[in-house]
């Protein structure tokens, strides 16, 4: 059950829902290997984002509806940053506040699926390797 808990909400902190993944996996260092507490929040996380990137695709099926969480202005000024920054501004989307958004605009930008896929499996691997080092006292 503890492995399903971290997927759960490694999955829903990459989605544009409010959720954390970090405290869980914190709490069960020391308890599970680690190797197989980062896959399976690596997985949960990037799939999540996986999400984000559908909804991206579709954003002209979901931008006029109240729940959807951006304006078009905002979608607009996203669109103009990451044709600026371009496809390795996804390296940045394992951090808070504009990783998710990051990873719908991938979507709208209709960029490579495989591209989006390596460069969010990166970025994501990466944070919970750093935060298990950081629990290790390494860094």
């Amino acid at each position: 059950m503890p492995y399903l808990n971290l997927f759960l909400s490694a999955f829903l902190a990459a989605t544009l829902l409010p959720a954390q993944s970090e405290a869980i996996l914190l709490y069960l260092l020391g308890d599970y290997p680690a190797w197989a507490l980062i896959g399976v929040a690596s997985v949960g996380n990037v799939l999540g984002s996986c999400v984000n990137f559908w909804l991206g695709r579709n954003v002209h099926r979901f931008a006029h509806h109240r729940f959807f969480p951006f304006k078009p202005e905002q979608i607009t000024k996203a669109q103009a940053r990451y044709h600026r920054y371009g496809v390795y501004s996804l390296l940045l989307s394992w951090l808070p506040i504009i990783g998710d958004p990051l990873t719908l605009i991938a979507g709208v930008m209709r960029e490579r699926f495989w591209r989006f896929l390596l460069l969010v499996s990166i970025a994501k691997t990466t944070r919970y390797i750093a935060l298990y080092l950081i629990w290790l006292g390494v860094i």
